[in-house]
């Protein structure tokens, strides 16, 4: 099986910044894209960012210009640098990635979630 393990999360001021961590581990062919979500207390789950195999991003309006996301194929890991955080970036954060996994089968997986609270 797949898991996904998130690190980096934690509690910083507004205006600070947070880098978080993703690694994907077990029987991995190869991964198609991995994302970013992230969900607020009474909100739906939203899309911060994605990144494809082949590179290629997209971003949420909100977090554009203060967010990067970034991959590292080897490792199996996915990035996400947040700048200029602001209080309504605090949310738990979660990790998501599309990947052929045993017997090459598409499949989905998520994180378990890191907390990201930023203060005012």
């Amino acid at each position: 099986q797949v898991q996904l393990v998130e690190s980096g999360g934690g509690l910083v001021q507004a205006g600070g910044s947070l880098r978080l961590s993703c690694v994907a581990s077990g029987t991995i062919f190869s991964i198609d894209y991995m994302a970013w979500y992230r969900q607020a207390p009474g909100n739906q789950r939203e899309l911060v960012a994605i990144i494809t195999s082949g590179g290629s991003t997209n971003y949420a309006d909100s977090v554009k210009d203060r967010f990067t996301i970034s991959r590292t194929s080897a490792k199996n890991t996915v990035y996400l640098q947040m700048n200029n955080l602001k209080p309504e970036d605090t949310a738990v954060y979660y990790c998501h990635a599309s990947l052929y996994g045993l017997g090459r089968k598409y499949s989905e997986y998520w994180g378990q979630g890191t907390q990201v609270t930023v203060s005012s």
